[in-house]
């Protein structure tokens, strides 16, 4: 074996984890060789976070332009050139790629192997014939589409997240399968920009994850783009007219026309062909990668991170879970991963985000949930944005347990929560930061203010407050 094919870390994946836990590793002086059988950046940048992205900003133009009379703007007919729209989105994607381009990597001390790797032994991997020796290893192949099991779907050209971006041409009929982010994200991008759209919900309701509220007012704002919501059906089978279209049938005897049928009912982990079992790297039933709190396998040599494992699938996960995988590895640390503070956003119009505890969890007496309505946001007002809210869930001495963000840019509003809930503040924390005027973080502050006035409204807390006001009478007689 060349001492030049030996390695402190082999990654296998250039994805999101794969790049995140290389760069981590080499930035430690560790020799490290990334394998990657497919483009570097992975779903994120090819067909995840960039591309959704990018369709949902032109769409959210469209549907302003659409709506700006409100603010007293009129426009003509707002007209979309679909091919350009997607020319954007690849526009989008080609920009941000140098990131993550193997002469980038190649500038971090990383050496970028193109192949699809396949253990060979207790310290060794195959790329398309090549024997890499490795100290440790870090498995982040992520995950692919899963695909429903309906009688005839398979006679049918599926879009997927993967797929999707390869059009050109907007279907006039399009059924969205699945009613969770992916779903309702497209569901609404697609019907504004000018998509007849139909959106099928095995569950009573969409976004299963997220407060029943955010659920209930997310479902009303696609209804409003044009999107037909359709809950509590399930999809039996799947007739087609050609490779494109055709019509999927629903368990109440309805049938639903289709140019085109986009399935997004969740995600299952890359692992074919690793050859895991010969080393030990135990999955479980759903296939995933199973690891402990460190993000090591079970074998010992072995790690793993991003939408491989059972761990929630989000790109942040990914980034920051990988980062801690490598860091133990190199340094033989033993940070655990954190499970608690773990934001999540939907990037509807609203959007919705979410992280740690939630309104369905609280227990009464333990827990108080306080909320916020947007209508009291000056910035909402503004814009003429106001259906929305901002939801905290705290103890009794008004410590973040988690929160709910509903309304335009909650991912960013929902930062300041998660900063929070890691580093266990309370809301008189919150209340006692300024904060800028007017923007949509106000609703926050407000919450916080509102929670601690309640706080000082009740218990020890208003007692003492009472005496040092006497006190205060007392001396300034």
């Amino acid at each position: 074996m060349r001492e030049l094919d030996k390695f402190d870390l082999v990654v296998i994946g250039g994805g999101t984890a794969g790049l995140i836990a290389s760069r981590t590793a080499a930035s430690f002086g560790a020799r490290v060789a990334l394998i990657e059988d497919n483009l570097l950046g992975g779903d994120c940048l090819w067909t995840g976070c960039v591309p959704s992205k990018s369709l949902i900003a032109a769409a959210n133009v469209a549907a302003t332009a659409r709506s700006s009379a409100r603010l007293g703007v009129r426009v003509g007919d707002v007209v979309v050139n679909f091919a350009q729209v997607m020319t954007h989105v690849q526009d989008a994607m080609q920009e941000i790629a140098p990131v993550d381009s193997a002469e980038s990597l190649e500038r971090d001390n990383i050496d970028v192997v193109i192949g699809r790797a396949r253990f060979t032994g207790p310290d060794s991997v195959n790329v398309n014939g090549r024997e890499l020796r490795f100290h440790q290893a870090l498995i982040a192949t992520g995950a692919a589409p899963a695909l429903p099991d309906i009688p005839g779907i398979d006679a049918v050209d599926l879009l997927t997240s993967e797929t999707f971006w390869d059009l050109r041409t907007a279907p006039e009929q399009l059924v969205v399968l699945g009613g969770g982010a992916l779903g309702c994200e497209i569901a609404q991008a697609m019907a504004r920009l000018g998509t007849a759209v139909t959106l099928v919900q095995r569950g009573p309701r969409i976004l299963p994850k997220e407060d029943d509220r955010a659920s209930s007012l997310i479902q009303a704002a696609l209804i409003a783009d044009g999107v037909d919501v359709r809950t509590n059906f399930t999809a039996i089978a799947v007739t087609s007219t050609n490779r494109l279209a055709g019509t999927l049938s629903l368990d109440d005897g309805t049938a639903l026309t289709f140019d085109r049928l986009f399935v997004a009912v969740g995600r299952r982990p890359n692992t074919a062909g690793l050859d895991l079992h010969s080393v030990g790297v135990r999955r479980d039933g759903h296939g995933n990668i199973v690891v402990n709190s460190r993000m090591r396998t079970s074998n010992p040599r072995i790690w793993a991170a991003g939408d491989v494992t059972g761990l929630p699938r989000f790109t942040h996960t990914a980034g920051v879970n990988a980062n801690l995988a490598a860091t133990n590895a190199i340094l033989g640390l033993t940070r655990p991963v954190d499970k608690e503070a773990i934001p999540r956003v939907t990037f509807t119009y609203p959007e919705v985000g979410a992280v740690g505890l939630q309104s369905r969890d609280a227990e009464a007496g333990a827990h108080r949930i306080v909320t916020w309505e947007h209508e009291q946001v000056d910035r909402a007002v503004t814009e003429a944005k106001t259906g929305g809210y901002t939801q905290l869930i705290v103890n009794k001495r008004g410590r973040i347990l988690g929160g709910t963000v509903v309304g335009p840019r909650a991912g960013e509003t929902l930062g300041e929560i998660s900063l929070a809930l890691k580093n266990r503040l309370t809301t008189s924390s919150i209340a006692s930061t300024t904060h800028a005027y007017p923007t949509y973080n106000d609703g926050l502050w407000s919450v916080a203010v509102a929670d601690v006035r309640h706080r000082l409204g009740s218990g020890l807390v208003l007692t003492a407050t009472r005496i040092l006001r006497r006190l205060r009478k007392a001396r300034l007689r």
